[in-house]
């Protein structure tokens, strides 16, 4: 038989509608392809173009048999280099730079001369001379950023003379027999106190309380350096540099080693859609040029972000942002990444004010050939850096085949995120009374995804609970979350948000995708918003933090919320829930508010009604055998009223709703049972 020559069409077995565009699938694996063969020259995808931060930026190597440090920057633009820093007195004239013909400075600095001089921890930059004049500049792969001033930052040389001894390894993980249980992070508002959270603080006090709750992955923001604390970490200046204001490299490492030693993967938000504009801290005119290592003109600022957008064409580019994921896979131990902002990598107009409500969207003139061939590049070096690394890409246009193989047209994500969800139940919060549901349509909702991507479903991220919007709990209980969360001040309007806070999470976590995902504090309903410190709000660190005292107080419902996410954590632990697709609708009842179905061998019965319990209610089920409850909502332990006092249900053979067999529950109104065979 012939062998199968992938030609990016493989997509439309999967997906039919997808046949009109063959052309142009064709089309993007053929660019893809042809970028990776100019790679093949070079030694291939684990060769220098995943190797810049071991050739650029400060290295140990030797010179004609001295043993010193290299320091190598690529600027083709510019006129001049030359290092300065606490080793020279910040002399710009003691140490120039020298050019080859691909615009690529190196210096050589042995160690006869500078062994003493040149350490760790001594602060550095590099004077540039170039058509914007001369400038201090901080090297483009510097490792070690520190904010010196409000407004001054610089680099430091980092090689520790006792490097971090790894202690664990890595937990293995299987996408295709585990659910990616995810619990997002921000490590500087991760503390009680009104002040940045630090790298030991979080390993302290924030990783167990992640894995007692059941989480099997940590994803930390802000990680990569960047000046403005209030950006959430997204303007990044230095890609290769820790943010200093939370803590050494080496905290970090510990960080990641003791989630590894509690069972937990730790993945990144990896920023290569932007850059920040600033040219003092970052890359933007590094060698004087508009067209370094950003597009020239429009087409290299994002206008809704402030930011500088790559030209991922360049081969350096390519080289800096590849040798930028294996850097953190292998230095960090990463055991992968959430790509940030591919929505605005994939298209020319960076999907603003985009429906994207037809095929041709995705594959108009609109579309960045060059972004999709990096991104299919950078997905190969995850997965060739370390083969169980796992990649999650943000997209909310719904662009075919992100989550697919590349061979088969894909873009090679192992997830997506099911972003329409969390904006879908803040719309109905919004817009509708809870009486007034389509139980169907949201139903409908939750399982519209692409066939054959696996997605990560979320009630809320981080971007619901920035300040302007409402968290769920705010959304359900708004000013009485201050006043009325007591156990001993009974609130109808309290009941109500705690039974549907627990509803809607359960429901998305069963329905919504093949992983799930939950911001910090979301879990027991923190009350309050995101809004980190600045001009507008004096820069308080109020809102940048998170109350742990009230989800430890057990005379709170915080509590409860908190309880509840754990034991559902626990359906997909112990009957491996989100890695089954095959779930079937048993029952569904618009009027009465009611739905049945089942996933991972469960069945999930929700009464969404408000006032209406569900006695006697006849349920069909999968199997001829006896079925015992093991999650409900409204237990005394999650805050309800714990009106259900059985936990077995015979089985009869009854027929109803197609199935021969049935059981009869008791389901409240308000609530949910989960029940298992």
């Amino acid at each position: 038989m012939e062998k199968y020559k992938p030609d990016g069409t493989r997509l439309i077995k999967l997906d039919p509608f997808l046949k009109p565009y063959a052309s142009q699938l064709r089309e993007r694996f053929t660019h893809y392809q042809r970028s990776k063969s100019h790679i093949e020259k070079t030694g291939g995808l684990l060769g220098e173009i995943s190797q810049g931060h071991l050739f650029f930026g400060f290295n140990r190597g030797e010179n004609d048999g001295e043993s010193g440090i290299w320091y190598r920057e690529w600027a083709p633009g510019a006129k001049s280099l030359s290092l300065i820093g606490d080793f020279n007195d910040w002399n710009r004239d003691a140490n120039p730079m020298s050019v080859d013909e691909w615009g690529i400075w190196h210096l050589f600095l042995p160690d006869k001369h500078y062994a003493d001089r040149f350490i760790h921890g001594t602060r550095v930059k590099v004077h540039v001379k170039s058509e914007l004049g001369e400038l201090d500049r901080i090297p483009a792969y510097i490792q070690r950023v520190i904010q010196e001033s409000e407004t001054e930052f610089t680099g430091q040389y980092w090689s520790p003379p006792n490097p971090y001894t790894w202690k664990h390894d890595a937990p293995e993980f299987n996408t295709n027999t585990k659910g990616l249980r995810i619990y997002e992070t921000h490590v500087g508002m991760a503390q009680e106190a009104e002040k940045v959270g630090t790298f030991a603080e979080f390993t302290q006090h924030v990783l167990p309380r992640i894995a007692n709750l059941g989480y099997n992955t940590v994803q930390l923001m802000a990680i990569m350096e960047h000046p403005y604390y209030a950006s959430f970490g997204y303007h990044v200046s230095n890609f290769f540099a820790v943010s200093s204001r939370f803590g050494t490299p080496e905290e970090l490492k510990e960080l990641i080693d003791t989630a590894h030693g509690m069972g937990l993967l730790v993945i990144m938000d990896l920023v290569h859609s932007h850059a920040v504009k600033n040219i003092n801290e970052g890359l933007n005119r590094f060698d004087g040029t508009e067209h370094h290592y950003f597009h020239a003109g429009e087409k290299g600022e994002h206008v809704a972000w402030d930011s500088c957008c790559f030209d991922y064409s360049k081969y350096e580019v390519q080289r800096f942002l590849l040798s930028n994921i294996r850097y953190w896979l292998e230095t960090y131990q990463f055991d992968g990444f959430r790509f940030d902002g591919v929505t605005s990598m994939l298209y020319s107009d960076h999907g603003l004010g985009q429906k994207f409500t037809g095929y041709e969207d995705y594959f108009g003139s609109k579309v960045e050939l060059d972004a999709i061939a990096y991104l299919m590049l950078a997905n190969e070096v995850v997965h060739a850096v370390n083969p169980n690394a796992i990649s999650i890409a943000e997209d909310i246009s719904g662009m075919p085949g992100l989550a697919r193989l590349i061979e088969e047209g894909g873009l090679g994500f192992d997830y997506r995120l099911a972003m329409g969800i969390p904006d879908y139940w803040i719309r109905l919060l919004k817009e509708k009374k809870d009486e007034d549901w389509h139980i169907g349509e949201i139903y409908g909702m939750l399982r519209n995804r692409r066939a054959g991507e696996k997605h990560i479903a979320y009630v809320e991220s981080h971007d619901q609970s920035i300040v302007g919007d409402k968290t769920l709990a705010m959304q359900l209980m708004d000013a009485e979350l201050y006043t009325k969360m007591s156990v001993f001040t009974p609130s109808l309007r309290i009941a109500r948000g705690v039974a549907l806070h627990k509803l809607i999470r359960l429901f998305t976590f069963s329905l919504g995708g093949e992983g799930y995902l939950n911001f910090m504090g979301n879990e027991f309903g923190h009350p309050e918003w995101i809004d980190f410190p600045r001009a507008g709000n004096d820069y308080s660190y109020w809102y940048a933090r998170r109350q742990w005292h009230l989800v430890d107080d057990d005379t709170l419902h915080y509590r409860h919320l908190n309880a509840f996410d754990a034991a559902m954590q626990g359906l997909d632990t112990t009957y491996h829930l989100l890695t089954d697709e095959d779930i079937q609708l048993l029952f569904i009842h618009e009027d009465a508010k009611q739905i049945v179905y089942v996933r991972g061998g469960l069945v999930f019965a929700f009464n969404f009604h408000p006032t209406a319990s569900a006695t006697d209610w006849r349920i069909p089920v999968p199997e001829k055998a006896d079925y015992r409850l093991i999650l409900n909502t409204d237990g005394t332990e999650f805050g309800g009223y714990g009106a259900v006092e059985g936990v077995h249900y015979p089985w009869q053979d009854v027929a109803t709703e197609g199935h021969t067999q049935s059981i009869q529950l008791y389901v409240p109104a308000r609530s949910a049972q989960v029940l298992v065979p």
